[in-house]
């Protein structure tokens, strides 16, 4: 039989002593979760795996059974069979009572392990995947004590383990552009940590993006986005609406005039006597939509006279006013 390295003692793992008060336990296991929770040590391996340990511990020692049954065993790990010394005695592990009124009493040669750990994960159920299976909140069990074939089954139950993997959501509020473009985006959350994240372009208000591990003990956070009103820009579906104002002269003559669209400044053509709220259409200049086509943008034109003349421009529109032939209230007049 093999000396035996790797017993644990929970007690030293949180630095108590076996005499602790559950109280105690709680307060000094909450302190060290917090110290090596994997959250606060991103990307520490040896912090991630004592915040396992001093988990595993406290599921242990916080459990007034599982704590009697752990201190009753470990007396034996330095005996034969564990670490050397006089042959471990054959040691209760737990009563079979079964339907039939009859009760049956298992017992354990703690020399029949390869290891104090096995031994104790066997009697207690701590991280032991090969000799247990969940079914809902029951741990199905089989009898490691007798031979493969008379070995039996049985159900003990227990609460399901609980786990500290949890998603979180959090808010994002974008300008339009930064919406539109997507990219590298530095975030700082409500727990403090600061995170780079790499968003889509065309992301629009109510889209969730979804980052994995990034939540709390390697669940994943949601980030819900809102896109902020825009001054020019107004989303309409796929289309984008904007207004763009112009002279009485551009108006009455017609040309270009430049517009604004998330790329950039464009020229369009209006034509001559164009209305004021006149409607016109820049193809593939709106929003890309979840398909990947984009939509168009619509340009409503806005007529605006100045507010301040110079002497010369008022001569010229005095002189305009006289010889002009246009009379749009005639219809009024009859």
């Amino acid at each position: 039989m093999q000396n035996l390295q790797n017993f644990r003692d929970y007690y030293e793992i949180l630095g108590v002593s076996k005499d602790a008060s559950n109280e105690e336990i709680k307060k000094v296991y909450r302190r060290l979760a917090r110290q090596y929770h994997p959250d606060l040590n991103p990307g520490n391996k040896e912090a991630e795996e004592k915040f396992k340990i001093v988990g595993e511990a406290y599921e242990v020692l916080s459990d007034p059974t599982r704590r009697s049954q752990y201190d009753q065993f470990s007396r034996h790990w330095k005996q034969k069979g564990f670490a050397g010394g006089k042959q471990a005695p054959k040691t209760k592990v737990w009563e079979d009572n079964r339907p039939n009124g009859r009760s049956g009493k298992q017992e354990v040669d703690p020399s029949e392990f390869n290891d104090f750990e096995s031994f104790i994960n066997q009697v207690i159920g701590v991280n032991n995947p090969q000799s247990s299976r969940t079914s809902g909140g029951n741990t199905t069990t089989s009898d490691p004590f007798r031979t493969p074939r008379t070995k039996v089954s049985y159900t003990v139950n227990t609460p399901p383990p609980r786990s500290s993997r949890r998603d979180i959501e959090a808010r994002l509020t974008l300008p339009l552009e930064k919406a539109y473009q997507g990219g590298n985006e530095r975030i700082r959350l409500e727990d403090g940590r600061s995170l780079e994240v790499t968003m889509p372009p065309a992301m629009v208000t109510g889209q969730t993006i979804r980052l994995r591990n990034q939540g709390i003990g390697g669940g994943d956070l949601y980030l819900k986005i809102t896109v902020e009103p825009h001054p020019l820009f107004k989303l309409e579906g796929a289309n984008i609406f904007c207004q763009v104002p112009v002279t009485p002269s551009e108006a009455t003559l017609g040309g270009q005039v430049e517009a604004p669209t998330l790329d950039g400044p464009v020229k369009m053509t209006i034509p001559p006597a164009v209305r004021s709220g006149q409607r016109f259409r820049l193809a593939n200049k709106g929003y890309p939509s979840e398909n990947g086509s984009r939509g168009d943008q619509l340009v409503e034109i806005q007529i605006l006279t100045p507010k301040n003349l110079t002497p010369e421009e008022r001569e010229l529109y005095e002189k305009l006013r006289e010889i002009e032939t246009f009379k749009p209230r005639s219809d009024l007049l009859g």
